[in-house]
C-alpha cells in the first residue's frame, strides 16, 4: 500500500513522512478515523514506507523486494491483530493468525471496509468479535522477538476499541516500554470506547472524513463516473469511500434500513393513544431483533443520521443535507418538522442507550421495543 494510493488525507501523509525523515517515529500511535476514511490503509502505507525505506514523498521506490512483500501483505516484520470470533473454520481460541488468508482478501477487496464488512468476510455477522487475551499473548510473543530483516517490527491493531480489559492489561507494559525498533499502530473509529489506560499511552492522530471533492475526483479518475453522477455519489457517501463504492453498484444496505426506518417512525407516530398500533411496533421490534447485533447497531446509527438529516432539513440547512429517499411515498420535507431542537437530543440519547445495551448483549426485542415507545413520545413533543 503506497501513500499515493490513498484518497486525500494529504496533511496526515505529510506528517507521517516527516516523522520518518526527522527520526521522530513515536513507538505507539493511535489513528482515530471515521468509517471509510482510510486509516487502515494509511497505517499499512506508513509501515511500508518505514520497512521498505522508500523515498521521501511518494513511497514508490526503495527496496523493490520489500515492496513486493507488502503487496501481498507478507512482510515478515509486519504483523496484524483484529477482532475475531469462532466460526465454521475456527471452533475455539480464535486469534488473528488463524484468519490471515481472509484478512488479505479483505484488504485486497475492501481496503476501506468497515467492521461489518470484515464480519461478513468471516461469516460471523450475528456475532460480535473481540481482541482478547489469547490475541494479546500472541502480540507480545511476536514483538519481543528480533525483527527478521534487522529494522523495525510493526504491529497494526485494527479496531482497537474491541480490545477487552484483560487483553489491554497484558499489553500495557509492551505499549509503555516496547522493545527497540518496535512500532505499534492502533486504528480505531470510536475514541471514547478505547480503554483509557491504552489511550493515555498513545500519540493520537485524528483523521477527517474524506472531502466530497476527493471522493468525486477519485470516482471520475478511477471508475470513469461522469461529473454529475460523481458529485451526487460524493455527496451521498458522507465522507465514506466504502459507501461511495456501494452506491456505484446500487447495493448499499441503506435501502433496507430506509424501509425499516420509515415503517418504524410511521408506526411510532400513530401509536400515541392508539393501543392497536403498539402491536405493529412489537412486530417491527421482533423483525429487527432477528438480525445480527452488528446489523442492529448499524441500523441504529443509520437512524441517528436520518434524524439529523431531518433536523437540518427542518432548519433549512440544505447544503448539509445529502439524504435522498428511495421510497416513493416518503417525503423528508414533510417528516422534517417533527424533528427539532425540542426532541433531537432525547431521540439521539435514546438511540445511543439502545446501541450501548445491544453491544452488551441485552435482549434486542426488549431494547428495540423500549426505544420505540420512547420515540412515540418524542415525535409528539413540541419545539
Amino acid at each position: 500500500m503506497l501513500f499515493k494510493d490513498i484518497i486525500g488525507q494529504e496533511k496526515i501523509k505529510k506528517h507521517l513522512i516527516q516523522t520518518v525523515s526527522k527520526g521522530r517515529i513515536s513507538h505507539a500511535q493511535l489513528f482515530v478515523a471515521p468509517t471509510g476514511s482510510g486509516a487502515l490503509s494509511m497505517a499499512i502505507a506508513y509501515a511500508q514506507y518505514i520497512l521498505c525505506k522508500n523515498s521521501k514523498g511518494e513511497n514508490n521506490t526503495g527496496n523493490e523486494a520489500c515492496n513486493l512483500k507488502f503487496q501481498k501483505l507478507a512482510h515478515p516484520d509486519l504483523h496484524f491483530a483484529f477482532p475475531v470470533a469462532v466460526n465454521d473454520k475456527v471452533k475455539k481460541h480464535p486469534i488473528s493468525n488463524l484468519f490471515l488468508d481472509e484478512w488479505r482478501i479483505f484488504i485486497e477487496n475492501t481496503p476501506y471496509g468497515s467492521l461489518f464488512n470484515w464480519y461478513q468476510q468471516l461469516g460471523i455477522e450475528n456475532k460480535q468479535g473481540q481482541i482478547g487475551v489469547d490475541e494479546a499473548e500472541e502480540i507480545v510473543k511476536k514483538l519481543v522477538l528480533k525483527s527478521y530483516e534487522g529494522g523495525f517490527k510493526v504491529m497494526i491493531i485494527w479496531m482497537v476499541e474491541k480490545l477487552n480489559t484483560a487483553a489491554a492489561n497484558k499489553l500495557l507494559k509492551l505499549i509503555e516500554e516496547p522493545p527497540q525498533d518496535t512500532l505499534l499502530l492502533l486504528v480505531a473509529e470510536n475514541e471514547e470506547q478505547i480503554i483509557k489506560t491504552i489511550l493515555s499511552r498513545c500519540q493520537v492522530l485524528h483523521f477527517k472524513a474524506l472531502s466530497e471533492s476527493d471522493i468525486k475526483r477519485t470516482l471520475i479518475i478511477e471508475h470513469s463516473i461522469d461529473d454529475n453522477q460523481a458529485a451526487k455519489i460524493a455527496h451521498q457517501s458522507h465522507g465514506n469511500w466504502n459507501k461511495a463504492l456501494h452506491l456505484i453498484h446500487n447495493d448499499d444496505n441503506e435501502s433496507v434500513f430506509e424501509k425499516w426506518f420509515i415503517t418504524w417512525v410511521r408506526s411510532a407516530f400513530r401509536a400515541k393513544g392508539n393501543a392497536s398500533v403498539v402491536q405493529d411496533l412489537i412486530i417491527w421490534s421482533d423483525e429487527i431483533a432477528k438480525t445480527g447485533r452488528e446489523t442492529q447497531k448499524r441500523f441504529l446509527h443509520y437512524c441517528s443520521q436520518f434524524f439529523r438529516q431531518a433536523l437540518l432539513t427542518n432548519y433549512k440547512a440544505n447544503k448539509l443535507v445529502f439524504f435522498e429517499s428511495q421510497t416513493s411515498n416518503f417525503d423528508l420535507n414533510k417528516f422534517a418538522p417533527f424533528i427539532h431542537g425540542g426532541n433531537i437530543e432525547d431521540i439521539n440519547s435514546a438511540i445511543e442507550d439502545a446501541i450501548y445495551h445491544i453491544e452488551r448483549n441485552g435482549n434486542a426485542k426488549i431494547i428495540l421495543l423500549d426505544l420505540s415507545m420512547q420515540l412515540t413520545r418524542y415525535l409528539h413533543q413540541k419545539e
